[in-house]
């Protein structure tokens, strides 16, 4: 069984619709993919009713922004129920401020000789409903100002870059809380790539398992060999689950081809114990495997 937990699809910053994601899937030959699109679950419908067309298990879930001590941190979160209100209500303030951020960062960018309109980046963005840096770069992409995401994000838009604005993101601990209380379980995305390795030590992973985190996402293209193998032994010191995926994007980000890392089915299924005590202690109509 090929089990692929983080993929995107066009309704954040993915290049596929969430049908075609799942078709694609199928295509890779996976048998579980996870949608995860960033702070939005507004893909759901469309990728679980792809899935039984497909004989793909769609896992609904979402990429949810945090942060913890001043850096970005990406928490997976898995089967929780998007109605519960203080969730609805974070992820709703986190997309507020994506979308409001945006006449900044395309007023840096004009004054630094590459101009740039709000109408620019929701014109690429087309339908997606959470909008993000990536739409940013995809808008100078197309203006000719950079070749691709990548050198937008590593001249202008990365944390600290002439064009990075800041945004409102729930701290890290609270979003597992609320997952948890939303009858969901959560898993650290890729925590040692990107800037996020230098707040995810050992003793902070400890403290978000003691808060309920249920993972870590260990197999992931940011991570070299010894990445690896250091969270596998914090995830085995913390009875973690160890969890392997993509974080495909479509042609938005390149080296992230479905199924390139894939999770163990045993760890697969420790996932599911755990979001299955997650949803009864909670008490929440937590969304099911597959079901539209």
């Amino acid at each position: 069984m090929l089990i692929d937990l983080h993929a995107h699809s066009n309704v954040s910053d993915g290049t596929d619709r969430p049908d075609e994601l799942v078709h694609r899937a199928a295509e890779a030959g996976l048998d579980v993919l996870a949608l995860t699109d960033h702070d939005t679950v507004d893909g759901w419908p469309a990728a679980r009713g792809a899935g039984s067309a497909e004989n793909v298990l769609v896992v609904p879930g979402v990429e949810m922004s945090t942060r913890l001590r001043g850096a970005g941190v990406h928490v997976l979160a898995y089967l929780l129920d998007p109605a519960y209100p203080p969730l609805a209500d974070e992820l709703a303030r986190v997309r507020e401020s994506r979308a409001n951020r945006l006449s900044e960062m395309t007023r840096l960018l004009t004054e630094a000789g590459m101009p740039l309109e709000t109408a620019d980046v929701l014109a690429v963005a087309g339908t997606a409903s959470s909008i993000g840096r990536p739409h940013v770069a995809d808008a100078l992409v197309a203006k000719g100002y950079v070749a691709d995401r990548t050198e937008a994000f590593s001249r202008l838009l990365a944390d600290g870059g002439p064009a990075y604005v800041p945004r409102y993101a729930p701290a890290t601990a609270d979003a597992v809380r609320i997952v948890r209380e939303a009858g969901g379980v959560t898993v650290l995305a890729h925590p040692w790539g990107r800037g996020s390795r230098r707040v995810l030590d050992s003793t902070t992973i400890a403290a978000l398992a003691a808060a309920g985190l249920a993972g870590i996402e260990v197999d992931h293209e940011d991570h070299d060999a010894a990445a690896r193998s250091a969270l596998r032994q914090i995830a085995s010191a913390h009875r973690l689950v160890v969890t392997g995926s993509s974080d495909y994007h479509g042609t938005g980000k390149v080296g992230h081809a479905l199924g390139v890392n894939t999770t163990d089915p045993a760890e697969f299924e420790r996932l599911l114990d755990l979001a299955r005590t997650a949803a009864a202690a909670a008490g929440r109509d937590v969304p099911q495997l597959g079901v539209a």
